[in-house]
């Protein structure tokens, strides 16, 4: 492929995650604080009741990361987006966006709710100081599904950050958070 044809096919992407991204975006309301606190609680609270391992997990973790909704769709290209905080113990102390766009094999709209427990004070650093944390990059961060929850304890934690996805409802054929970017945002 030539460089010429590559930069068009990357600036129709572009141009069509961006489309995708403002439309979802858009169905995704901006919260106050106080509503983006009450909601992160309540998920945390839904999540630990479908997964003991979560909770055992948010009495080690340094600090929780939130987003009890994002709305994915997708029709080829694709994008996701949702609001979220960040909480060390009881305090809310701060604000986040989740976006991501993709493209490949897609259709649907879905919602879910996902929540990333920083276990080192290395996550929470790179989380406070970047523009922006991209996952797959910097800090490693393991997506745990049912079958890894069964298996994992505290005293076999060894990565920066784990992530549960709950709540997912809609019809959507595939979801992961890989290639998902999380800003700072004011509230």
């Amino acid at each position: 492929m030539t460089n010429a044809r590559r930069t068009f096919h990357k600036l129709l992407l572009a141009t069509a995650a961006s489309l995708t991204l403002g439309t979802v975006s858009g169905l995704a309301q901006a919260a106050s604080a106080e509503d983006l606190d009450r909601d992160a609680d309540q998920a945390l609270q839904t999540l630990y009741k479908s997964n003991s391992t979560a909770e055992a997990l948010s009495k080690k973790a340094r600090a929780v990361l939130v987003f009890p909704k994002i709305i994915k769709a997708g029709l080829v290209f694709g994008g996701s987006y949702g609001e979220g905080v960040l909480k060390r113990g009881s305090e809310h102390v701060g604000y986040y966006n989740s976006v991501s766009a993709s493209w490949g094999w897609q259709a649907g709209a879905e919602s879910y709710g996902y929540v990333v427990f920083l276990m080192s004070e290395k996550a929470v650093k790179y989380l406070d100081k970047s523009k922006g944390w991209e996952f797959g990059v910097g800090p490693t961060v393991v997506v745990v599904n049912e079958g890894m929850a069964k298996n994992l304890s505290t005293s076999t934690l060894k990565d920066d950050a784990y992530a549960f996805i709950f709540d997912q409802q809609g019809l959507m054929a595939s979801l992961s958070i890989e290639g998902t970017k999380i800003s700072r945002i004011k509230r």
